[in-house]
Order: structure tokens, then C-alpha cells, then sequence
């Protein structure tokens, strides 16, 4: 199947306009694309303005394409208007199988034949979503990293029925628009990022459950350690570095001993009612005084910073 040059890609339709479909449909839009985005209620379109508002001052910072612009987004509630001029299709519709896999029946008779249909889904897998669909070779998975605005990471594979020919083309323009496109080799529960965060998570759910630290302590602890340096270099090139001049080889050498001492607890604890409680309490205590929005304002502030940092840089790990 032939298709368009990424470069003359100028139409792109957002299926789904909650936090990650208009956090896609702002990354679009801020890269100089007319969207389409398509939302199941028209009364959802309140709220993906007041989202795309909030993403602009984001954009406008880090830099927006040359013709960039909020008046070039177009919302419907009409499944087959939305995608009829597609080049590319985002889908973020909820994580639920039943209604992915109805929407995918829909969409392979509905969208252009050569243009690529890409899921944001963060735990289905593609082999089970395109199970229905007329046309599953050109549907692939692009999980992002929320929000998709300023988070460039999108973990990519395709299903059982995927042409590679279609995943290739999908990471091909998304790192046309910027972002930062990781193809896995196989389906994998929880992609890679999410399965990292995962393990990090659990640990930190065993500390509070045994009083080896607070939330807060261990949030400082993640913020103003690991968590810098994994934004420049991940795990392995920082052990690399730590290593000095013997690098990754002194680490696995001097610490690898250290692997097992029972430091970390891979499975995850009983999520009781006084852990969750203490969970609770303990985030709303330190957001007080502080709305969603304000909070939200506050870690794409951080965000901005990184990105503008990545930029100055000039390369990722």
C-alpha cells in the first residue's frame, strides 16, 4: 500500500477528546497540522478548549511550528466526517475493549485505505483491538507519555495482523512531528516505560506500608536524585557514567553483589484501606491551596523546563 509522504501530511484526526486525545490534539495542532478532532458528546468540547489553552502557553514556550494555530482545530460528533480527509488517525477513545474494538470495525471501512490508524492505548493490546477491523495492517499501537504536548516518548508496536511496513511509517512521522518513537519488539503488557514505573511505584507502596518513609520523603528523594538524571540519561548510561572510567563494567563489577540483597520488594503489597488512606491524606495535605489546574500549571511549568533543556542539549540517550 502506497502512502503519503510524511511531509505532505497536513490533515490529522484525534478520535477522543479527553486528556490524552486532546493532549495529541494539541502536540497537532502546535506542529502546524489542521485537526479534526472527534468527540462522542459535543458537550466535551468545553473542556478540550480549556485543555488546549492550557497546552498553548506550553507550546509557545518550547516553540510552535510556523503556521501553528488553535483556529486551525475543527470538532464533530460525526464519526465519518471526522476521519473522511484523515491523513493520520490518533485514537484515545476509553480503555475499554468492547468499545475499541467496535470503533475499529467502524474505522476500517470509514477511514482513507492508505492512511495509518494509531491507538494511545496503555494496556490493550493491538492483536486483540484490530480483532474486528476490515483493514488491521495499517493499525498500530503509539502509547504516549502523558501529557503528549511535552512528554515526546510514544512506545510503539503493532498486532498479530500489523504490517510492518505501517509501524515503520507511524515512528517515521512521529519523529517528523517531534516526538520520540520507541518500536518494541513484541507486545509486551504495560509497554516498557509503564513497566519500569511500575516496579518504581510498587517499591515506594512498600516503603509507606512497612514506615520506612512518607510519601513526601520519597517523592523529595525521586525528585531531587534519580530523577534528573534519568531525565538525560536513563538507568544504564547512568550507571555507565557512575562507572567513571571503567564505566558500566566497574558498576556490574563493584555492585553487582549488591543485586542480591533484598533491597527491593517486587511484589506489590495489599493495597489495605490504611495504606490507601495514608496515600490520600498525604497528597491532599501537600496540595492544599492548590486546584487541578494550578497543579497541572505547575508540572508543565517543570516540564517546560526539561523540554527546553532536552532542546538546548540538542540529543536524548
Amino acid at each position: 500500500m502506497a502512502r503519503k509522504k510524511i511531509e505532505n501530511v497536513r490533515n490529522v484526526t484525534c478520535v477522543g477528546a479527553g486528556p490524552i486525545g486532546g493532549g495529541w490534539t494539541a502536540h497537532f495542532l502546535g506542529r502546524g497540522y489542521d485537526v479534526t478532532c472527534y468527540m462522542h458528546d459535543p458537550a466535551e468540547e468545553d473542556a478540550l478548549r480549556r485543555l488546549l489553552d492550557t497546552a498553548w502557553k506550553c507550546l509557545e514556550q518550547i516553540g510552535l511550528a510556523d503556521g501553528a494555530s488553535l483556529d486551525r482545530l475543527t470538532c464533530t460528533s460525526d464519526l465519518a466526517e471526522a476521519v473522511a480527509h484523515a491523513d493520520f488517525v490518533q485514537e484515545s477513545v476509553p480503555e475499554n475493549i468492547d468499545i475499541k474494538q467496535a470503533l475499529y470495525e467502524k474505522l476500517g471501512g470509514l477511514v482513507p485505505d492508505d492512511v495509518i490508524i494509531a491507538s494511545s492505548t496503555s494496556g490493550l493490546s493491538m492483536t486483540d483491538i484490530q480483532a474486528r477491523c476490515a483493514t488491521p495492517e495499517r493499525t498500530v499501537v503509539a502509547h504516549p507519555f502523558n501529557p503528549p504536548y511535552l512528554l515526546p516518548l510514544v512506545e510503539m508496536v503493532g498486532g498479530e495482523k500489523s504490517s510492518a511496513g505501517a509501524l515503520t511509517w507511524a515512528a517515521e512521522f512521529y519523529t517528523y512531528t517531534g516526538k520520540a518513537p520507541l518500536i518494541m519488539t513484541k507486545e509486551v503488557p504495560g509497554f516498557v516505560a509503564t513497566r519500569i514505573q511500575e516496579a518504581v511505584w510498587r517499591e515506594a507502596l512498600h516503603m509507606v506500608e512497612n514506615g520506612e518513609a512518607t510519601p513526601e520523603q520519597i517523592d523529595i528523594a525521586m525528585v531531587n536524585g534519580p530523577g534528573p538524571r534519568w531525565a538525560f540519561g536513563g538507568p544504564f548510561m547512568t550507571y555507565h557514567i557512575g562507572g567513571g572510567e571503567g564505566g558500566m563494567a566497574y558498576c556490574l563489577d563493584q555492585f553487582g553483589p549488591a543485586l542480591k540483597l533484598p533491597w527491593t520488594r517486587l511484589e506489590a503489597p495489599e493495597l489495605t484501606k490504611d495504606l490507601r488512606d495514608n496515600l490520600v491524606n498525604d497528597s491532599e495535605n501537600r496540595a492544599t491551596g492548590r486546584t487541578f489546574s494550578d497543579l497541572s500549571e505547575e508540572r508543565d511549568a517543570g516540564l517546560v523546563a526539561v523540554a527546553q533543556a532536552w532542546n538546548k542539549i540538542g540529543k536524548l540517550p
